[in-house]
């Protein structure tokens, strides 16, 4: 039985428009949670090593490893192009805006992944090592993000004083969170995708020591520093990150805090961190913006088959009033946040409130030889804020998920998963989901519970 979107929502100024350089790739695309997301070619930890795969393929002191994927899944509550602007940010007022009388029912939605690595190591006299990194990742055949690499890096390592890395590459609070964390129980996108932080650091210097005994434990902490897109003087960009992981037998702890100021405001964890806009000449029109993210998740290894996961984060944001950058018709805007659109507050520049919520992680995974049984949580909870414009601060997801993977050992595995949402009331989304479908094609403007199911193969080498 299909349904309509709702008809009464405001129309959009005739000044809006969509940037002109903003990425092609919007949050929504990331689609459904998914299994698998690369396990063997995460790059180890600690920052010393290079990603390992299956079937590496090494020539001299250079290697090449990679993953394709290839995914499908049903949607319960599926309405394609449902909003006025598909592709407009959920922070103005106009992207609310649906396509009146449009059907929506059940669909289908699919992905194709494809990530090579190109890794390169050369020892060194007095047992240092220079070790290189490229990595580019294809969605459905297009750059995942136009004109960002997840890894253009080179690292000078010694076991004794741990490694330097300088360059592009990704943060801790996405790669981490989304592998092993989010994929390990089929909410990667759900878990490493939302939230205050960001993913992709594009001119980066990154501090990892060596392994440290603590509580007959080892330890490792790492500092990582970027001062995003050149050219703003008013409004610098600045990323810190601190990561620590503790080990000790069968657990592990991940811990990370990232403090940013004039990234482009979102809640899309795994975005680049740049700046305010795609414009540097946008300075002096815009006031400062700053989020930030406290993270802390664990992984306990119960015995040979049985692991748990949990983890819990801290998102904040200081709000981006709302400002028309260029008035030229169709008019462009800055990237805002948490915005109050109220009609006594039309005339902009409009002002904007500072957020802050908490997420939650919660999942177990069950090993039966080559097969692996797992289930997951993510709650995104509401918001606390003083904005009196409800920009989905007083909604809340709770995304559940059921997977089953099987590993042939030869680089092929082959997985299915199931899940459902549950928005506390129809409406916007919650802050921390970076649209109002993201993760789950599921648009919380339309339903208030969906289900979906699917399936897919990955190839590692």
């Amino acid at each position: 039985m299909k349904n309509a979107a709702p008809t009464n929502l405001p129309a959009a100024p005739r000044t809006s428009s969509i940037d002109r350089d903003r990425a092609a790739r919007t949050p929504a695309a990331a689609l459904v949670p998914s299994l698998l997301h690369l396990g063997r070619l995460t790059a180890v930890v600690s920052g010393l090593g290079l990603p390992v795969a299956a079937m590496a393929i090494d020539v001299g002191p250079f290697s090449l490893t990679g993953f394709a994927k290839a995914e499908a899944t049903r949607v319960s509550d599926y309405c394609k192009d449902c909003q006025v602007l598909p592709n407009e940010n959920r922070q103005r007022y106009w992207a609310d805006e649906m396509v009146q009388g449009r059907p929506y029912g059940a669909g289908t939605t699919s992905v194709t992944l494809l990530q090579p690595y190109l890794g390169a190591k050369f020892d060194l006299p007095q047992g240092f090592k220079l070790q290189g990194l490229l990595s580019q990742r294809w969605r459905d055949g297009e750059e995942d993000f136009k004109g960002f690499w997840y890894d253009k890096n080179v690292a000078l390592s010694h076991e004794d004083y741990g490694s330097l890395r300088i360059g592009a590459m990704t943060t801790r609070a996405w790669s981490v969170a989304d592998y092993p964390y989010g994929s390990n129980i089929n909410v990667a996108d759900a878990w490493g995708s939302s939230g205050a932080g960001y993913g992709l650091l594009t001119a980066a210097v990154r501090y990892t020591s060596r392994p440290l005994d603590v509580f007959e434990g080892d330890l490792v902490l790492e500092a990582s520093y970027d001062d995003g897109k050149k050219g703003w003087s008013r409004n610098k960009p600045r990323f810190v990150e601190l990561y620590a992981q503790y080990h000790k037998g069968d657990l592990v702890v991940d811990a990370m805090l990232q403090d940013t100021k004039n990234g482009t405001p979102s809640a899309f964890g795994h975005g680049p961190f740049t700046g305010l806009t795609p414009f540097p000449s946008d300075d002096t029109k815009l006031g400062g913006s700053s989020q930030s993210i406290a993270m802390i998740m664990a992984r306990y290894q119960v015995d040979s088959k049985i692991e748990i996961t949990g983890g819990l984060r801290g998102n904040r944001w200081s709000g981006a009033w709302a400002v028309q950058t260029d008035s030229t018709p169709p008019g462009l805007w800055n990237e805002m946040f948490n915005v109050d659109w109220s009609p006594t507050n039309n005339l902009c520049p409009c002002k904007a409130y500072p957020a802050t919520s908490t997420d939650l992680l919660l999942g177990a995974r069950y090993r039966m030889g080559q097969w692996t049984a797992s289930t997951g949580m993510v709650h995104l909870g509401a918001a606390a804020t003083q904005n009196p414009t409800d920009r989905g601060q007083s909604n809340s997801a709770t995304i559940n998920t059921l997977g089953l993977n099987w590993d042939s050992t030869k680089g092929y595995q082959v997985y299915g998963f199931a899940g459902m949402v549950q928005y506390a009331h129809k409406g916007l989304a919650p802050l921390s989901m970076p649209s109002n479908s993201a993760f789950t094609n599921i648009d919380s403007r339309l339903t208030t519970r969906g289900y979906w199911f699917g399936g897919g193969a990955v190839y590692v080498f």
